[in-house]
């Protein structure tokens, strides 16, 4: 009969040297992660010096003008009255 010490003491985690791919794989993950963001960085710092130093303003009508500055978001076209298509159901615009 087993004892509790006996069950406890024996190695059932099986040979650890076989497959122990792990480690090395893990170090080329972080290391092709480490490039990959050292290759990220070096684009956006590129990029950022390509932008000019000010944009320029956006000089657009100010005060009571800008109510006046609002587009029609109809463009002018007139909606039909639903009544009319009655028959027809209801449609989209």
């Amino acid at each position: 009969m087993l004892t509790a010490a006996e069950v406890l003491a024996q190695n059932n985690f099986g040979n650890t040297r076989t497959g122990g791919l792990a480690g090395p794989m893990g170090l080329f993950l972080i290391l092709v992660l480490a490039i990959a963001t050292v290759l990220l960085i070096r684009n956006m710092n590129a990029r950022l010096r390509r932008l000019p130093d000010r944009f320029p303003s956006a000089s657009g009508p100010s005060g009571a003008d800008r109510v006046d500055a609002v587009a029609d978001p109809t463009d002018g076209i007139r909606a039909q009255d639903s009544s009319s298509n009655a028959a027809n159901g209801p449609q989209q615009p």
